[in-house]
């Protein structure tokens, strides 16, 4: 399923005279208030703001992870009140970092919607190759649309299944954190430090190519097909793969990732944050 599109596809889709709707997503997990000021600030000529804390994520429960998915039924008033239909193309963007915009991405997937791309290399692609910039506040203050929702979960699964495919010869489970996360050496947001047993660690960070950012001409945040398929070329081929992070964000850009190189994957996005609250699973500390 194509999830990314470049800069060059989105003035296409701006110039087609088709419906289509940008919504920045940018997201600072230690700054709730980073994407709304930041929006302030500049974005996309046209783009609306949506907050990833409050419009894409339910409030804290005792399970479900830190930012447990919106459900389905107020997304998809919060979708309407955008004035989003079936037919529309809904790009998601952020500064480049593909947190936000994945996150948007895989959401909309859930609810059987799939006409919906996050932009590759975010803000500054779109600044680099001529995008306009402006700072004015853009409300949804046109009248609802209908939308018609199909819920997706073939590609979702919960603590229980993963729970179920530990040491599994058959699957292997990604933690997208950083590696002193996964090892349990530090940890500044969880009460609990650590990774999933039988998880392998790879650091979302590693998939995107941070210093090409500084490069006028730069358009993609990922590395090239080549060396994607390079990093995850110790998980054979015919194996499950398994995607969380912390609380269901990061991990969604080492899903785009494998959907770069044609690998299927499943996400956990209640990931090790909803593992956590299950007081008798097992927490490992050391490189598996």
């Amino acid at each position: 399923m194509k999830r990314l599109i470049n800069v060059n596809e989105l003035f296409d889709i701006v110039n087609s005279g088709k419906d289509y709707i940008i919504l920045d997503c940018r997201f600072d997990l230690m700054d709730k208030n980073y994407g709304p000021d930041s929006y302030k600030k500049g974005h996309i000529k046209g783009a609306y703001l949506i907050d990833l804390e409050n419009q894409l994520a339910d409030p804290k429960m005792k399970h479900g992870g830190r930012h447990p998915f919106k459900n389905h039924k107020d997304l998809k008033e919060i979708l309407e009140s955008f004035a989003i239909t079936n037919d529309t193309i809904v790009i998601a963007y952020d500064d480049g970092d593909m947190q936000g915009a994945a996150r948007l991405v895989f959401q909309l997937n859930n609810l059987g919607l799939y006409n919906v791309y996050a932009l590759d290399g975010g803000l500054l692609s779109y600044k680099n190759h001529g995008g306009k910039v402006e700072n004015k506040i853009n409300t949804a203050n046109f009248e609802k649309s209908k939308l018609d929702i199909n819920i997706d979960n073939s590609f979702i699964v919960d603590m229980d299944y993963v729970k179920s495919k530990l040491y599994d010869e058959n699957t292997v489970l990604i933690d997208s954190r950083a590696k002193n996360r996964y090892l349990g050496l530090e940890e500044p947001v969880d009460n609990v430090a650590g990774h999933i047993p039988s998880a392998k660690s790879y650091f979302f960070m590693d998939v995107l190519d941070t210093e090409k950012m500084s490069d006028s001409n730069f358009k993609s945040s990922f590395k090239s097909v080549e060396s994607l398929k390079d990093h995850f070329s110790d998980i054979e081929a015919d194996k499950e793969i398994i995607v969380y992070c912390g609380s269901g964000i990061s991990l969604m850009v080492n899903a785009l990732a494998l959907d770069i190189i044609d690998r299927p994957y499943k996400i956990y996005p209640g990931s090790f944050s909803d593992w956590i609250s299950y007081e008798e699973n097992k927490i490992e500390t050391k490189d598996e």
